[in-house]
Parts: structure tokens; sequence; C-alpha cells
């Protein structure tokens, strides 16, 4: 189900919605234990006088109805706790809308824009994920052609998520045509390499939910919150 705006969910309709959950496991619970006690009863009602039913084996019964209410309740309150993260992360995405999102990719869209005075100014948002300290980071940004038109360096980054912005100056200090280019990172630490996560700048149109759970739908494709570095 897609969802083009924000929507407000009433609270007392999320209450209501985990409440029925919650009673609705609560009667089951207690439906299986008067169930069971029924059929004691019965047994108890029945026995032979003179072969009366072992204290052993009734001590035995009630442990079992004694653990089985008891994983019925740890069911009912996961079963609570499920519907309260679903409604959580459902919220969290559809507040996301509009906004843009730093997922892993390469790449990135230079834009232009001129003002009333005519002045033309370009800019690109991207990012990296560094898993650990770097001391040397470089990022070089490539044209359709594959050609390195701008190299940008970083030095002494701790581990984290970093957004970039690009003004679309080139390396001969030029501006590059607006347009569609790609990026690669590379990262050392001591002399060792450092696995750096190139990412790209994602718009939220709308969010969806189904089995496969939240997702936050771009014109990049679709995304989990899972897959989210970072927020814009």
């Amino acid at each position: 189900m897609a969802i083009s705006g924000i929507i407000d969910t009433p609270k007392a309709a999320t209450t209501n919605s985990v409440a029925t959950t919650t009673t609705t496991s609560t009667d089951s619970v207690q439906a299986d234990q008067d169930k069971f006690m029924k059929l004691l009863v019965t047994q108890l009602q029945n026995q032979d006088p003179l072969n009366p039913m072992d204290n052993a084996a009734m001590t035995s019964q009630l442990a079992q109805l004694s653990t089985v209410t008891g994983i019925n309740k740890v069911n009912a309150t996961l079963e609570s706790l499920r519907t309260d993260i679903a409604t959580t992360q459902s919220s969290t995405a559809i507040s996301l809308i509009g906004k843009g999102i730093l997922v892993e990719g390469k790449g990135l869209e230079l834009n232009s824009s001129t003002d009333a005075d005519g002045k033309t100014t370009s800019s690109s948002v991207f990012g990296i994920d560094l898993p650990s300290d770097a001391q040397s980071v470089s990022i070089a940004i490539q044209d359709s052609t594959g050609k390195t038109v701008r190299t940008m360096t970083m030095s002494d980054a701790e581990a984290g998520t970093y957004p970039i912005t690009w003004d679309g100056t080139k390396d001969d200090k030029s501006a590059a045509a607006a347009g569609s280019y790609t990026f690669t990172v590379t990262a050392s630490n001591a002399g060792n390499k450092v696995t750096a996560t190139p990412l790209q700048l994602a718009a939220v149109a709308s969010v969806s939910t189904g089995s496969g759970g939240v997702k936050l739908n771009t014109s990049l494709g679709h995304f989990a919150m899972s897959d989210v570095k970072e927020v814009l």
C-alpha cells in the first residue's frame, strides 16, 4: 500500500489495535486454562476410589498447566511487542517522506540552478561510510566516460558516516556539466586498507507496507529502514 503523504495515525486507534491483540491472546490463555481444569476435575470425579490418581501424576499435570500458561503469556507479550515495533517503524518511515536519505551506492547527480542575476550554481550530495578510523581517504568522481574529473581527500577521519557536498568544480577549476556521475572511495589506516562504503542520495517519495515490512520508495528503488545510513 503506497502512502503518498504524511498520515497522522490517531493514537487511540493504535492503542485500540494493541489492546485488541493483547485481549485476544489473554482470552485464549484463559480458555486453555479452563479446558485443562475441566478435564482434571472430570478425571478426579470419575477416578476409581480403590485406585485414586497418584499425587505425583496430579502434580505433573498441574506443572504442565503452569508451563503452558507461561508460554502462552510470553507469546502474548511478544505479539504485543511486535505490534508496537511495526507501528513505530511505520510512523518513523512516514516522517521521512520528502527527505533525503543516504543509502549504499556510487551514483550522484550534479544539479545546476540559475538565480535572478544570472549566476549559476551547482551542487551534488553523496556520502561515505567508514567502518573504522582512516588516516587517509580519497574520493574520485568520474563522468560518464569513466574519466576522473574531481578528486577529494580527507585525513584522520574517524569511523562513521560522512555526507559530502560537491559544488561541481573540477580539478582544473572549470565547472562540470550538470548530469549523472559516479564515484569511488579508497581509504587506509597505518598502511592497512579500510573498506569504505560509497553512499548515494535518494529522496523518499512514499512508503509501502506489506509482508516484507516497511519499504521506503525512491526514484532509485525500494529500501528497508535498515538500509538508511543517514537522513539529511
